[in-house]
């Protein structure tokens, strides 16, 4: 992620550092992932009595995480009626109270630790400016009052943007989640249960115990948490029904600064998300929205462009202080997968958040925390992992799966891009020809040219550069790297290959237009590289 691009609770909070993994040891259960999931379930689990190794491949709280917009709410990205058509109203009642449950043991795991990180109870309005999708709004407030949600219609909201229609959720919540993290991970570590950082891992095997191999060393363990937002151990049971997208947020100070108290999303897809955050003691607004599929979009920083647009006409903004972006992982079928991994006794994963990572990422950890402890959960056949519904992701199952053959052909056969890499500018990545072969191309703020293999360890896709993070993307699977090619997110588990090259090899430029305006503080220079083109999928 480039320098300019930090989530604003970087900012307000400051989680201590962990050591890297020095040794191998054996431990009761060994959790792949420093987020809400992973932190979640080693505290309920060093609370059981139970020891913990809890690894994490960068820092504790800065993988998605720490990129969310913290919203803490029972409505879903599925909506209601869907819910309850594709699970029944006992099923959607079940998801209902485990989303609930989850939220109100953050509340409860908040007053336990004495942590000041701004949890409040606040109202929610799902709501659109559209007459057109008043009916959409109704049947919602149908659906959720037959859940047994406490919800009202409205024609108006405290924030005072003229809307069609408005549906008001009671007690919904937000708060800081890296301030939350931070306490929840002084706990876990000590009395034989450890933290560590800067520890890739490898891979798991299956045992009695289980091994969980490191870049570092290696854990046995009875049962092994992998909570790294995708199941970087299921290559294809998982990965087929599952998505990644790219989702963008923005604070923005407005000219008279003011508090919403509330959570807003509207009816939009991609749906616009808006809450309130406190930073150096002035309120600001935070504005999410704006997805793409991962890998899929040239000009990402448009993105970020179309959430300033949209604020400009519903707020009075002064300054765009922080923006930021984040890995959202969409379920086939509209819900996370959470449970035993395929073929495994000991191995649990939980993917498929959608955009409510933080309540269904404290969901997963008390699902599979009762697993692992021999306790009764009611959620468990649900949210099951390895779970197939035909009729409710037949038609998403497959539009999301042809990505993955037709990225890997098309960007082998489209023409390289072929620049001289002497007019690669400082902080500009490229997919260029070598000598007769395609490379990943970047040249960074020192001048320096890195070149690497474009193509993705996880299961050999091209990557394309990511303007706005100054990252490579994988438009298969999601897996992403910095520029340098350095793993950032799963499921690959490697950095891409290192290659060798004659940078003096003759080339021909070919540019674009950055189609940004100029004075963009955030913009890279206008002169810019295209990367291969996307064949319509």
């Amino acid at each position: 992620m480039s320098e300019a691009n930090q989530p604003l609770w970087y900012d307000t909070a400051v989680i201590k550092r962990f050591p890297q993994l020095e040794r191998d040891l054996e431990v009761d259960v060994c959790i792949v992932g420093g987020g809400m999931t992973g932190l979640t379930a080693a505290y309920i689990l060093k609370k059981a009595g139970k020891t913990v190794a809890l690894v994490e491949m960068n820092r504790v709280g800065h993988g998605e995480t720490g990129h969310t917009s913290a919203h803490l709410t029972e409505m879903l990205d599925i909506d209601f009626t869907t819910l309850i058509s594709d699970f029944g109203e006992d099923g959607a009642r079940l998801v209902l109270g485990s989303v609930r449950d989850s939220i109100d043991t953050i509340e409860k795991n908040i007053s336990d630790l004495g942590v000041d990180c701004g949890f409040q109870r606040v109202t929610g309005w799902q709501f659109t400016e559209k007459r057109a999708q008043i009916d959409d709004i109704e049947r919602e407030a149908d659906a959720a009052a037959k859940l047994g949600s406490q919800v009202e219609l409205a024609n108006e909201m405290p924030w005072d943007r003229k809307v069609a229609r408005a549906l008001k959720f009671e007690n919904q919540a937000q708060f800081q989640p890296l301030q939350y993290l931070a306490a929840l991970a002084k706990t876990i570590d000590g009395d034989g249960s450890h933290i560590f950082e800067n520890t890739r891992m490898m891979k798991v095997d299956e045992g009695e115990p289980c091994l969980v191999t490191t870049d570092r060393g290696s854990i046995k363990a009875r049962d092994v948490i992998i909570a790294s937002n995708v199941p970087v151990t299921n290559k294809f049971f998982l990965q087929t029904k599952i998505a990644s997208y790219r989702t963008y947020c923005i604070a923005i100070r407005e000219k008279d600064p003011r508090d919403l108290k509330a959570l807003y999303w509207d009816l939009d897809d991609p749906y616009h998300y808006v809450r309130s955050a406190e930073f150096n003691g002035v309120p600001h607004i935070i504005i999410g929205g704006a997805d793409h599929k991962t890998g899929q979009e040239e000009h990402t920083l448009l993105h970020y462009r179309k959430l300033e647009d949209w604020a400009h006409e519903r707020f009075n903004v002064d300054q765009v202080t922080h923006r930021w972006s984040g890995q959202v992982v969409e379920p086939v079928d509209g819900l996370p997968f959470i449970g035993r991994n395929s073929l495994s006794d000991h191995t649990y994963v939980a993917t498929g958040y959608s955009g409510t990572g933080l309540t269904f990422g404290t969901v997963a950890a008390m699902l599979m925390t009762d697993l692992i402890l021999g306790n009764e959960n009611p959620w468990a056949e649900i949210y099951q992992a390895t779970r197939v519904k035909p009729f409710a992701s037949v038609k998403d199952y497959l539009k999301e799966n042809i990505d993955y053959p037709t990225h890997l052909i098309s960007d082998r056969l489209s023409p390289a891009q072929e620049s001289d890499t002497h007019s690669l500018k400082e902080n500009q990545g490229a997919i260029v020809r070598i000598g007769g072969k395609k490379v990943a191309a970047y040249r960074d703020p020192h001048g320096e040219l890195h070149v690497m293999s474009p193509v993705c360890p996880h299961m050999g896709c091209y990557v394309h550069w990511n303007e706005a993070e100054i990252s490579w993307d994988c438009p298969c699977h999601g897996a992403r790297f910095d520029a340098k090619g350095h793993l950032l997110h799963g499921p690959a588990v490697t950095d891409l290959k290192s290659e060798e090259y004659d940078e003096n090899a003759p080339m021909i430029p070919e540019r674009y237009e950055h189609p940004l305006r100029p004075e963009d503080p955030f913009s890279p220079p206008i002169a810019t590289f295209r990367t291969c083109p996307l064949k319509p999928t």
